[in-house]
């Protein structure tokens, strides 16, 4: 199976009202917001969304809100991971048919070895015939992917793409030199999507497209396209915002970007906790200054 997901991913925020429910016209502003302005596919529930802190009814609920505003308009693939491979595996059965494909990150914090993460997908590739895009993000999962596991995941069917964010330039590109055809490389860090691009990576799922999916859809365009001199233009014009999102971690400071817009309130759940007022004040006037720009 050949990766479909291409060009610019975006990892969607959830939008929250400030008694911390879903704030659903929100979240159909926003994925509006993106339709119009270039992004490839949509990605519901990654930990951008705030995953870890959503019931599965409410994670059914966004998807479906995603999924009647889009209307056939973008692929969407659906955040699907967890450090319980059984558990996970049953999650993977009962996804409902309106998705496109799954993220799935690697388990994390139970730091199981390359062999463990290998059969863990292994199972959970055998649990659905969707698309899967893995997840390697070592900061957060305790562990990383190694490359060489992830050849060995890339020879299973529907085992299509990577989203690397290890950071790591050098294993990333022996990764891209290495991989099979059609396997799919995507960057998850958005502030070295650009030099990451003209190694062979095939695209992003990026959190600053939430706030500037025009400008951020139009680098990673112009870079696929090799115009690299229009794209390091925008990076460099998106690059303190870039910076500020996760000064304080994320998504605060990207929801404080569309709270500037008029998109949605910077709600988040428990335990994340809102960017402080210089920072929040410095992102609204980079905001502005993008925008305009």
């Amino acid at each position: 199976m050949t990766n479909p997901f291409l060009g610019t991913g975006v990892a969607l925020v959830t939008p929250f009202h400030d008694d911390h429910t879903i704030d659903f016209d929100a979240l159909a502003k926003l994925v509006e917001y993106q339709i119009d302005n270039g992004v490839d596919f949509l990605v519901v529930q990654g930990t951008t969304g705030e995953s870890p802190v959503l019931t599965a009814n409410e994670k059914t609920s966004v998807l479906k809100c995603v999924f009647e505003t889009n209307k056939g308009r973008l692929k969407i693939v659906f955040g699907a991971g967890g450090n319980d491979t059984i558990e996970t595996g049953k999650i993977l059965k009962k996804l409902p048919g309106v998705i496109d494909g799954v993220l799935s990150v690697s388990p994390y914090y139970s730091k199981p070895s390359q062999r463990g993460i290998i059969e863990h997908f292994k199972y959970l590739a055998s649990c659905t015939d969707l698309p899967i895009i893995l997840y390697n993000v070592p900061g957060r999962t305790g562990s990383n992917m190694s490359v060489e596991t992830t050849l060995e995941l890339a020879k299973i069917d529907n085992i299509v793409a990577i989203k690397e964010a290890s950071g790591n330039m050098e294993q990333i590109m022996e990764l891209v030199h290495k991989r099979p055809e059609g396997f799919g490389v995507l960057s998850g860090d958005d502030g070295i999507v650009v030099p990451l691009i003209s190694v062979g990576v095939d695209g992003v799922i990026s959190v600053v497209a939430n706030a500037f999916p025009k400008k951020f859809s139009e680098m990673v365009k112009q870079a696929r396209q090799g115009d690299f001199s229009a794209a390091k233009k925008l990076h460099y014009d998106l690059m303190l915002s870039t910076n500020q999102f996760f000064a304080e971690g994320n998504p605060g400071g990207v929801k404080i970007s569309l709270a500037e817009q008029e998109i949605m309130k910077p709600i988040m759940r428990p335990p994340l906790y809102p960017v402080s007022e210089t920072l929040e004040q410095q992102i609204r006037i980079e905001t502005q200054r993008v925008l305009q720009s």
